[in-house]
């Protein structure tokens, strides 16, 4: 049976397809939802658990950039018990049509709604629930789905509270008393306060698709396509005057660059993320069976999040050791997060760092320095024993980094990366 909440037929599209160029090298080898965060979990993992604890049923996935990865972890929504034969998990990849022969990438993720709007038209939801697979909270949307529909509104946004510093990377948000939102302002140069949104939307149907045909044929009359959904969409929405903001009390981060990736890590560490061992809202994933973690004698950990599989043998303190990492005897680890199946050899140092998966770092190697901006060991490089690589620096995938030609390889992270 097709999801109901307040009598309404509720359709979740998760966005899944975006480059994730921000969290380069990170998302070099797999899509941005696929990154694994605290060693457990991937990044879509809190927004389909989030889902199916608010029970919500019926969830599309749009895909587009390297999907295999990201579909093999889904496993057809099984881990979540969205493999059901009636609604469930959907996923919606890239596809040509009679009006695109060759196929169409999205250029933005209003026009990745736009693309499926007849396929949301067959299924006749009364509200869509449209979310991004790539923040990190906590959020019962059946609450976001009331309080829309006892406002009869066009649409809600969920919002958040950032530093001012960091508001013009999202849609600025500015509401009545009441609630209804009167400036929306996407990506401001000059911020309009801490309030933005959370990239939670809930829209009413009818007013999604009206709103999408205007402003894609607007856009195409300029011989363009849609952009994102705070370009146009939004702004439109809110001109007419039926849009409200819905506050998320509680964490959120939204973990699109490596520094916002690090720090969120971070949060967990130190106690300020939510729990995730409550039995009444659990986060799931897609669940490998591994041994359990193994703290050999005279190893040292300290303040740290340890996953199954890993093997402790040197000093750990402040930091994240995923699935089947290994720390040897004599190395050290601190203030870092080591990715599925890292490893840092016999004396190595590693300091500040993010070590991707399947990565090395050579005995008596350094990597980082605690003072400075984050360094990045790309999936699959290897840093040869000896090698330093100081801070704010990248080492791409599958590089090898040889010591004393260190600066051949390792480099500062593009514009592009830095967001």
């Amino acid at each position: 049976m097709p999801t109901r909440i307040s009598g309404q037929r509720v359709l979740a599209i998760v966005l899944a397809g975006g480059r994730g160029s921000r969290l380069s090298p990170l998302t070099d080898e797999r899509a941005k939802p696929a990154v694994p965060f605290l060693g457990t979990y991937r990044l879509i993992d809190f927004t389909l658990s989030n889902l199916v604890n608010s029970g919500v049923q019926d969830v599309w996935v749009i895909e587009q950039y390297l999907p295999h990865g990201l579909n093999d972890h889904l496993s057809g929504g099984r881990p979540w018990d969205l493999d059901r034969t009636r609604g469930g998990l959907v996923v919606l990849p890239p596809f040509a049509s009679p009006e695109k022969e060759d196929g169409e990438f999205a250029q933005g993720n209003a026009h990745a709604l736009a693309q499926h709007t007849h396929l949301i038209r067959e299924f006749a939801p009364d509200v869509v629930l449209v979310l991004s697979a790539d923040h990190v909270y906590r959020l019962d949307y059946a609450q976001v789905i009331r309080a829309h529909v006892e406002r009869g509104a066009a649409v809600t946004m969920v919002t958040t509270e950032v530093d001012r510093g960091e508001a013009g990377r999202f849609g600025n948000v500015q509401a009545d008393a009441s609630g209804r939102v009167t400036v929306f302002a996407y990506k401001p140069d000059t911020p309009l306060g801490r309030t933005v949104t959370a990239e939670v939307f809930a829209y009413d149907t009818r007013a999604l698709l009206r709103t999408l045909t205007e402003v894609q044929r607007a856009a195409r009359k300029q011989g363009r396509e849609l952009g994102d959904y705070g370009e146009e969409l939004l702004p439109a929405l809110v001109k007419g005057g039926n849009a409200w903001a819905f506050p998320l009390r509680g964490y959120w981060r939204d973990v699109g660059t490596v520094e916002a990736y690090f720090a969120a890590h971070r949060d967990f560490l130190d106690g300020r993320g939510f729990p995730l061992h409550d039995d009444r809202w659990p986060f799931v994933t897609a669940s490998t069976t591994r041994p359990p973690t193994e703290v050999r004698p005279g190893a040292a950990v300290s303040g740290a999040l340890l996953c199954g599989g890993a093997v402790i043998a040197g000093e750990v303190t402040r930091s994240v050791v995923a699935p089947n990492a290994v720390v040897e005897r004599g190395a050290v680890v601190r203030d870092s997060i080591l990715q599925p199946g890292a490893v840092v050899r016999a004396g190595a140092v590693v300091t500040r760092a993010i070590v991707d998966h399947g990565a090395t770092v050579g005995a008596k190697a350094s990597v980082g320095r605690a003072r400075g901006k984050l360094t990045v060991i790309g999936a699959g490089a290897t840093v040869q024993p000896g090698a330093v690589i100081g801070p704010g620096l990248h080492v791409p995938r599958r590089r090898t980094v040889k010591a004393g030609q260190e600066d051949r390889v390792a480099r500062p992270p593009s514009e592009d990366e830095q967001g």
